[in-house]
């Protein structure tokens, strides 16, 4: 039996469909004809996806193959979802062994890692390109795939892409196969069932940490935070606080990028950027509170970005910078404190650790800090 693509409220993530393109023209290249379909396999299934498929086409008098697909992530509030990618493939003479018989090329619009030509890409989307593609690669040869998204450079402006090293354009950075729509109740529904779950023994219960996404995981991994420590969570943050409190959390934190958190020092505790903004006029708020002067303020409003602001900040005064992302991740603190208040009176304390878009772990509250000692982490300077 057959799985079936069927997007609906959860679709399926991009390296689904990039695997999807490249094998419908690595068929192609084998002279193989065109079908509307691929079938894919996946180690966690026993049963395979069938994905839609654009187009596929010899081209350069049969030396290469492009297959193309359109991106089905879900609702429409994944970033990627309606994106174009192509594949192109063609032979290459290998004499490695097999598991090493495929080259990943990132061309326009595909994330590459920063001061590097490598591409992007999870352990998930690896595997699937290896299990789907080594099979139809001929003894002695080597298949090189070059990855093209079309709109990839502008869809990843609207992404903090480059806060984890990654330009250019969209990373291959899903973890499954299936999308996980991180504004949707249901996922909402999910990370609480999960979250019960690995809280359910007492001991586990002491202290928990909440990241955002794949990049904010792999970030505060490397940053030295326990691992079994860390949620990873949607944009859900505010029925997250709560749900953590019920269960009975004694030390909670949060840590994220800071275009992100900011906007919990609005009183924002859902994060994505479809639903709510506002990130500048917060800034803006609190640069006041600071007492800032006025065309420093007024500055900050014209900013295209977070990040810009911060920097002309910086260029301004660090030290008055650093002042002010001191008390935005202070003000995190007092508002989550605030919004569980709302729902329940638990001791929960809630501490905050923001960084920037180099990937350093910068600013903290005076409760996240205490938990970083608590944990022997120290701030980043830049």
């Amino acid at each position: 039996m057959i799985v079936h693509s069927s997007p609906g409220l959860n679709g399926l993530t991009l390296p689904v469909w990039v695997t999807a393109a490249a094998k419908a023209a690595t068929e192609a290249l084998l002279g193989k004809p065109f079908l509307l379909k691929q079938k894919l396999y996946l180690e966690s299934q026993k049963k395979p996806l069938l994905v839609p498929i654009t187009s596929a086409s010899l081209l350069d008098g049969g030396n290469k193959a492009l297959g193309i697909t359109h991106c089905e992530s879900g609702i429409g509030l994944d970033i990627t979802n309606g994106l174009e990618v192509w594949a192109f493939v063609n032979w290459t003479a290998h004499s490695s062994p097999k598991d090493s018989s495929l080259e990943l090329v990132p061309g326009n619009g595909v994330g590459k890692l920063i001061g590097t030509s490598e591409l992007c890409l999870s352990e998930f989307s690896r595997g699937l390109l290896h299990q789907n593609l080594l099979p139809m690669v001929p003894s002695g040869r080597s298949l090189r795939i070059e990855l093209v998204f079309p709109n990839g450079r502008e869809l990843a402006k609207r992404t903090s892409n480059e806060a984890f090293g990654v330009v250019d354009g969209l990373a291959l950075i899903g973890t499954q196969a299936e999308a996980q729509v991180s504004a949707s109740p249901s996922q909402l529904k999910k990370t609480i069932d999960h979250l019960r779950v690995r809280c359910s023994n007492p001991s586990s219960k002491e202290a928990l940490i909440f990241v955002i996404g794949e990049n904010g995981l792999d970030l505060a991994l490397n940053f030295g935070l326990p691992s079994q420590l860390i949620c990873k969570t949607g944009n859900w943050l505010g029925p997250l606080l709560v749900a953590a409190g019920e269960i009975g959390i004694k030390q909670l934190l949060v840590f994220g990028y800071h275009g992100k958190l900011v906007k919990l020092a609005g009183g924002i505790f859902h994060t994505h950027h479809h639903l709510a903004d506002g990130r500048l006029e917060v800034l803006m708020a609190l640069a006041a509170t600071e007492g800032l002067p006025l065309d420093l303020i007024q500055s900050i409003g014209m900013a295209d970005s977070i990040e810009s602001a911060l920097l002309s900040l910086e260029a301004f005064d660090f030290a008055i910078a650093q002042k002010l992302w001191e008390r935005i991740a202070f003000t995190v603190e007092q508002k989550s404190a605030n919004y569980l208040s709302r729902y329940g009176s638990w001791p929960m304390k809630i501490g905050t650790v923001l960084f920037d878009r180099k990937r350093l772990v910068r600013w903290a509250g005076p409760i996240g800090q205490q938990q970083l000692d608590w944990f022997g982490l120290n701030l980043q300077t830049p």
